[in-house]
């Protein structure tokens, strides 16, 4: 029979109770549980754990031999586990590189050349204080040594009494101790230039020059063993202090003419014209040409090495007004630099003999610096708290060099003349700045030990490009004297 909707429900709820959910068993109950001790966790951990020799533990747990063998095996993994993970770590964080380098035969731009005459010029304004401060160093130099030099300087041998009123600052024989017994047979394989120098009666005294501070409260002697070094940084000292009475620094145009110093000039068997080079004048060696500078509108390219492929000059080397106390060489001084670089002499040049055959071969090297985390270089120079002076690309020698003019000017209240001027300042001069040479010595002292702080302001560039240079060989030349004179002549290809 049918039954009715509530009967239905009615007689389905007569039957059995619903089955009540399964009670956890004891293994699962475990899992839940708070251990009673740490060993019990251990074992709990070690028999389920998936960790290899762990197991060994607990099983072996009867037999203490067994179970310290695996103790320390187990110990053993892991420390080389967590050896590795430092390694890894480490390695991470030291940001590493690697470094490719290639080797390409391509088309380059032909670096600048800056050639100098290694003769300072003698200017018609300061030709009488030259001359004056000439036979002052000859009566010192007779006075020290006995030594006439009137021939060697050009002048005529004068007494005391026909000089003019006494120059500041003058050279004196100062007494020093003897050394010890011992330290005399001493004597180091690294010794300096200074020391090779002849000298008179070196173990007996020493020749230097006085300098004072403004007020006379402070003064030293900057002195030299070998008098040679002493004689030559003294003209130069007051050499300075002539030159920076000049307002123009650029010698006549007659001597400025490049026929005079260059007989023959060729790049890639053309030849140059005036075009393919600029000039300026340094202070000690003399009129200076750049080929293939900045200037230049069409620069040259190189793509072929060989002699005949290069820059091929032919020079003529003189001694008119020749300053022997100011350079001590006779010859060229020769640098290759970037067209967007100044032309450090003193620091990347190097002489070349009269009388010879100079071949140099060269090769570009471009370095590329990481930043960041990886380093600490700076890509233009425009968060290095130094002003660039030469107005030129930032390079670490532009760098140090102005952070020298800069601390020359705060402390000592002028520019070293051979350095660029800055803008409301002049060069030291002992007439207007008495004391300059005080503070000169003072902080030149301080920049060779970076108590200045340069070298740790100027970083290095990111990206840097140099070229290296090889002398190859030399041919000996005739050698030529005209006109009482001596002159020669002198080859050199690059």
């Amino acid at each position: 029979p049918r039954l009715m909707k509530g009967e239905q429900h009615e007689e389905q709820g007569l039957g059995p109770d619903p089955a009540a959910p399964p009670q956890p068993k004891e293994e699962e109950e475990a899992l839940i549980e708070f251990h009673r001790s740490y060993r019990d966790l251990f074992q709990f951990f070690c028999s389920n754990t998936t960790i290899h020799g762990a197991i060994r533990l607990v099983c072996s747990q009867h037999n203490r031999m067994k179970t310290a063998f695996w103790a320390v095996l187990w110990l053993c993994a892991f420390g080389m586990m967590y050896w590795q993970f430092g390694q890894l770590f480490g390695e991470y964080f030291s940001y590493p590189v690697s470094l490719n380098i290639n080797l390409n035969s391509d088309k380059l731009v032909f670096p600048a050349v800056t050639i100098c005459t290694l003769n300072p010029y003698r200017y018609t304004q300061i030709k009488e204080e030259l001359e004056e401060l000439d036979r002052i160093t000859e009566q010192t130099l007779y006075d020290l040594y006995k030594y006439n030099s009137s021939s060697t300087l050009g002048t005529h041998p004068r007494g005391r009494r026909d000089l003019r009123e006494p120059w500041p600052h003058p050279l004196r024989r100062l007494w020093a101790p003897a050394p010890p017994p011992g330290a005399r047979g001493v004597r180091s394989a690294a010794s300096s230039v200074r020391d090779n120098n002849p000298q008179v009666n070196r173990k007996d005294w020493k020749v230097g020059f006085q300098l004072c501070n403004r007020n006379k409260s402070d003064c030293f002697y900057q002195t030299y063993s070998s008098g040679v070094d002493a004689v030559r940084e003294w003209y130069r000292f007051h050499y300075i202090n002539i030159l920076s009475r000049l307002r123009d620094t650029s010698p006549s145009s007659e001597e400025d003419m490049l026929d005079n110093f260059i007989f023959a000039c060729r790049f890639n068997q053309a030849s140059c014209n005036q075009a393919n080079y600029s000039h300026f004048h340094h202070p000690i060696y003399g009129n200076c040409y750049t080929f293939n500078g900045k200037n230049n509108s069409n620069l040259w390219m190189s793509s072929m090495p060989g002699i005949k492929n290069g820059l091929s000059l032919t020079l003529r080397t003189e001694q008119n007004d020749f300053i022997p106390l100011l350079s001590t060489v006779t010859g060229a001084r020769v640098m290759v630099h970037g067209q967007d670089e100044p032309a450090f002499m003193d620091d990347g040049g190097f002489n070349l003999r009269p009388g010879v055959e100079t071949s140099i071969s060269m090769r570009k090297e471009a370095l590329d610096r990481l930043g960041g985390d990886y380093g600490d270089c700076t890509k233009n120079g425009s968060e290095v708290p130094v002003e660039n002076l030469y107005l030129t690309k930032y390079t670490q020698q532009v760098c140090i060099h102005s952070c020298f003019q800069d601390s020359m000017i705060k402390e000592c209240g002028c520019a070293y003349i051979f350095y660029p001027l800055p803008k409301n300042a002049e060069f030291c001069d002992y007439r207007k700045h008495n004391s300059w040479g005080y503070c000169y010595y003072k902080l030149q002292d301080a920049f060779s030990s970076d108590r200045l702080g340069c070298f740790t302001k100027c970083r290095k560039p990111c990206r840097t490009g140099s070229s290296r240079c090889y002398p190859d060989r030399t041919i000996i030349l005739s050698t030529t004297k005209e006109m009482g004179s001596p002159n020669s002549t002198s080859s050199s290809r690059s």
